[in-house]
């Protein structure tokens, strides 16, 4: 169905794996829509509860393919110079993606198997967690030729570890080992290279388990708090409750509660 990812569901959980392991799984255009066509596919399947994106090989994702950019090699949009228009490639290609990430009712997943570089770092910034192999790392590369991050990069960046660390991992930092991203709330948790499909796994599990109408109400409620004052915020919650207190979901918690047992929970 796909040429340069894998997907498949099982157990509740959509796995995403990028697989072009020759260029370290680096963004092409039919790979950008390919994978928001499968998030989009596990938001359909009623059998998906939550959402894991990984890499193949050695990389989770080195950035933007060198030889698909126009002006470079590829195919898409250039300027008169014939040089790349980096902003209408952002706008038609990573934009939408990183879009359809946050919009994405389950929980996602960044199981970080090996470099995040440029755009793949934004990529994992994206999702709701990270799990990171210990010998995986975060490279902005974006001031090295002369850019700023973008996929969300300077949304998320600052957001996760705040302003002035934010700057120094984007200018002047080599890379972000899997300990400190890990110190400094980059990822939630780290674990060697043998055990990352089987934490990611345990994780997405657990994720998958829960109220997934109720997890997409606190996604929605959470980023926009970010954007909103209390009083704005107050008011969001106050909906996200209506709607989630009417959920079945709700209920069978309820009901599960006082007949002190666990709760199975359906998702909706």
């Amino acid at each position: 169905m796909y040429e340069t990812i894998l997907y498949e569901v099982s157990a509740g959980v959509a796995r995403i794996t990028m697989n072009r392991p020759d260029k370290y799984n680096a963004f092409t255009g039919k790979m950008i829509a390919e994978i928001i066509d499968a998030f989009r596919q596990a938001g359909k399947d009623s059998a998906a509860r939550c959402i894991v994106l990984t890499g193949a090989g050695k990389a989770f994702n080195a950035g933007q393919d060198l030889g698909d950019v126009p002006g470079v090699g590829g195919e898409g949009v250039a300027g008169q110079d014939g040089a790349a228009n980096h902003g209408d490639m952002l706008r038609s290609r990573y934009n939408p993606l990183i879009m359809q990430i946050r919009n994405t009712e389950l929980p996602v997943i960044a199981a970080v198997n090996g470099v995040a570089a440029g755009a793949g770092m934004s990529l994992a910034l994206a999702c709701d967690m990270r799990v990171m192999s210990e010998r995986a790392y975060f490279v902005s590369a974006f001031i090295n030729i002369g850019l700023v991050p973008d996929s969300g990069g300077c949304y998320f960046l600052p957001r996760l570890v705040g302003l002035a660390k934010a700057i120094e991992i984007a200018t002047i930092r080599d890379r972000v080992t899997a300990k400190e991203a890990h110190r400094i709330g980059l990822v939630n948790r780290v674990c060697s290279a043998e055990r990352l499909d089987e934490e990611a796994a345990e994780l997405a599990a657990k994720l998958a388990q829960l109220p997934t109408r109720a997890i997409w109400l606190m996604k929605q409620t959470m980023n926009r708090g970010l954007e909103k004052g209390l009083a704005e915020t107050l008011e969001q919650e106050a909906y996200a409750q209506e709607i989630a207190g009417r959920t079945q979901d709700h209920r069978e918690g309820m009901q599960a509660f006082l007949e002190k047992r666990p709760p199975m929970f359906k998702g909706v």
